[in-house]
């Protein structure tokens, strides 16, 4: 089997010539290896070989520029040949217009057993520059972003942007990896509302295409200046309430009022207990105030 294509240089798109490109082997277990090489030629272009093809794994093509690896799509065996689209390598920068939010998801859960609720945020965040943003030091990150002061027990998730180049940086999340530019790369991350948490606001501290909330609270309030409701959805059987905003600016507000907890059957127990133990001690005291022979006047002498 051969994987085809080419690899392109900057905006413009001009033939990378005799640049190396790496063909690697994946499994479904997440390891991987190169099985082919070669260097393109005065078009760009590339063919490697897949001489045993694997149909429990996938592959990708790698490059290099200045410094930064970049991946073609993956793609599955094929009897044949398999064409990729262009890979595009840049230079590297590290300033430039600012890198733009297009969509912010935040997924909400319903609230846990303790009254915590899990929440998942997914980003697609792009570079409009003409070369592959990268931070420039450990204080000034590629991106940054704001997350709500009260989240706890943060956690990166998988995306298009490693969780190795990602953290938490106060009240905020700071990613130090490339983002090449003009693709739409994902981002995402989790953390955890406590059971005190009845009202979140979502800090928008930069311009946002678009803010999709999913709330598995359904009779959640949200306030915004201008707001979608799209109704409800079902999600691996699992009921959402679906809002959407349109293009937000700094400072926008947009809060999230949770509906207050419902007494389960479970947390009353201790409540039963404690009255059933306080009618007993209630009931001691009045059998030791009887006088005796107090209810004998039944029995004769």
């Amino acid at each position: 089997m051969a994987v085809t294509g080419r690899v392109l240089y900057g905006p413009a798109g001009r033939p990378a010539a005799r640049t190396w490109v790496v063909l690697h082997q994946v499994s479904m277990g997440g390891g991987g290896q190169p099985i082919d090489s070669t260097r393109t030629d005065a078009r760009g272009t590339y063919a490697l070989t897949i001489r045993r093809p694997d149909s429990a794994a996938i592959y990708v093509v790698s490059t290099w520029h200045a410094g930064i690896a970049y991946f073609s799509e993956p793609t599955a065996p094929a009897r044949s040949t398999s064409s990729l689209r262009p890979l595009y390598v840049y230079d590297t920068s590290s300033t430039g217009p600012a890198v733009r939010v297009i969509r912010r998801l935040v997924t909400v859960a319903k609230e846990k057993r303790d009254g915590s609720r899990d929440v998942l945020e997914l980003l697609e965040l792009v570079n409009p520059g003409v070369a592959t943003r990268v931070a420039r030091d450990t204080l000034r990150p590629t991106w940054a972003g704001a997350i709500p002061p009260v989240a706890i027990q943060f956690r990166v998730g998988q995306g298009d942007v490693s969780p190795q180049v990602v953290t938490r940086r106060g009240d905020s999340v700071a990613v130090y990896g490339p983002l090449p530019p003009g693709e739409r790369k994902q981002l995402s991350y989790t953390y955890v509302l406590s059971a005190t948490v009845r009202r979140v606001s979502v800090p928008i501290d930069q311009p946002t295409d678009e803010v999709d909330l999913l709330l598995e609270d359904t009779a959640a309030v949200v306030t915004a200046g201008k707001l979608d409701s799209l109704g409800l959805e079902d999600i691996g059987g699992r009921r959402f309430a679906r809002y959407r905003t349109p293009p937000l600016m700094p400072g926008a507000g947009l809060a999230i009022g949770f509906t207050e907890r419902r007494l389960a059957p479970e947390s009353l127990v201790p409540f039963v207990i404690g009255f059933a133990a306080l009618v007993l001690a209630v009931g001691f005291v009045v059998a030791l105030r009887r006088k005796p022979g107090a209810g004998r006047g039944g029995m004769g002498r």
